[in-house]
């Protein structure tokens, strides 16, 4: 193999490398971007959540309707941090894993 041919692919090498960081590069972004996202989401329904408990306790004056909605609004927060909770073990098992050693 001549000097040529080397330099050759030492020059292919390292565009193959570059490329490996950029697209890594892009997927911590997408990866973050992700986070951001659900983070914001779940903070925003924690809102709604605690939105509609002030209206319960503002609007309702029948206790009896008050103390049953109530009950429904936190069985659904309850079902929310489950769904929450499975949610982000499975991101967690998606995005810890290891690319590069799965490439490998």
């Amino acid at each position: 193999m001549d000097d040529e041919q080397k330099w050759s692919e030492i020059s292919n090498d390292i565009t193959d490398v570059a490329k490996k960081i950029k697209s890594r590069i892009d997927e911590e972004d997408l990866v973050e971007d992700l986070k951001d996202t659900f983070k914001n989401t779940i903070e925003n329904t924690s809102q709604l959540i605690n939105n509609i408990i002030q209206t319960v306790e503002s609007t309702i004056s029948d206790e009896e309707i008050k103390k049953e909605t109530k009950e429904v609004v936190s069985n659904i927060n309850v079902e929310l941090k489950n769904l929450l909770h499975e949610t982000k073990n499975k991101f967690s098992e998606v995005f810890d894993s290891d690319p590069i050693s799965e490439e490998e």
